[in-house]
């Protein structure tokens, strides 16, 4: 399978409170779109700042580039939320251990207002410990990043079968005008030549004061012909197309993390699509540059979601 960078999971867990009485509802959310590399951003209560190293080392073993957002709720029910009141003795006791420290060192900073609610006891229990909190968490974690890459996945093979379908048309145009370039380069060819006939006067009739004979002009006008022919010839070019549909196709079906391979092959394809149409010579080859560039464009931006 190929991924795609693209997806939205989340994951949500009930704790009741070990008094009974109330209790914490767990969530966690996973938003992912593309990007050149692996970029994880957090958001979570510092409750649970704890499972950050834990929930990255998941996510980097399971997926290698995309930006990744992780939001983490904790939605305490009424009770619980009650519970987490402020202790005012312990709040108290606090402010007077304060005072007692600044009066033997009066240069000590004082207290910031996390500090003191992260003091043990200034906030009543919850009821939920920390170690059932993160335990929630991960699991959480767990679920959802294991949902995110159902996600990307189903989104991938979409995707995979979109790039084949592009692949597939522009095989059948490049086997379409092989068989027709030698034909068209020969009529571009001998109108070339009837115009540098005109132009040089071949037709005329035979003059005494003709300085260059009619062969030697004739000769010129092989080689120029000759010359031109090598230069609009794209028979390298469709050649190298077919190399690269080829290997596009092998690289799409093999699966696995194939985004910056493909991001390659199709600027390759573009390279060989634009020559193509800058050495055409009549008007479906042409056209069937322009086709092989929109093509490629189609499918360039799609391969910028892939994993």
């Amino acid at each position: 399978m190929i991924y795609s960078m693209t997806g939205y999971a989340s994951a949500t867990r009930e704790l009741a409170a070990a008094s009974g009485n109330g209790g914490v509802s767990v969530s966690v959310e996973l938003r992912t779109v593309n990007s050149r590399f692996l970029d994880l951003n957090f958001r979570m209560p510092e409750d649970v700042r704890v499972c950050e190293p834990t929930l990255r080392e998941m996510l980097m073993n399971k997926l290698s580039r995309g930006k990744v957002d992780i939001r983490i709720n904790l939605q305490r029910s009424e009770q619980a939320a009650n519970a987490g009141a402020l202790n005012r003795d312990a709040l108290a006791q606090l402010a007077m251990l304060e005072r007692a420290v600044l009066d033997a060192f009066p240069d000590a900073g004082r207290l910031r207002t996390g500090e003191i609610l992260r003091w043990p006891g200034v906030l009543a229990e919850s009821g939920v410990s920390p170690e059932v909190l993160r335990d929630a968490v991960l699991e959480c974690g767990k679920q959802a990043i294991g949902d995110l890459i159902d996600v990307r996945g189903r989104e991938g093979a979409q995707l995979a079968t979109m790039l084949l379908n592009n692949v597939s048309e522009m095989e059948a145009i490049v086997t379409k005008i092989t068989p027709l370039v030698p034909e068209l380069i020969a009529k571009h060819q001998q109108k070339i030549v009837e115009r540098l006939q005109e132009a040089l006067g071949i037709a005329a009739p035979d003059s005494a004061a003709t300085i260059v004979s009619r062969e030697e002009i004739a000769e010129r006008i092989r080689q120029e012909v000759t010359m031109y022919g090598i230069r609009i010839d794209i028979a390298e070019e469709l050649s190298r197309l077919t190399a690269h549909l080829n290997e596009t196709r092998h690289v799409i079906q093999k699966g696995g993390k194939v985004g910056k391979r493909l991001d390659f092959m199709m600027q390759e394809l573009n390279r060989e699509a634009n020559t193509l149409g800058s050495k055409a010579a009549a008007k479906e080859l042409a056209d069937s540059s322009m086709t092989l560039k929109l093509l490629i464009e189609q499918m360039r931006e799609q391969v910028q979601n892939l994993e």
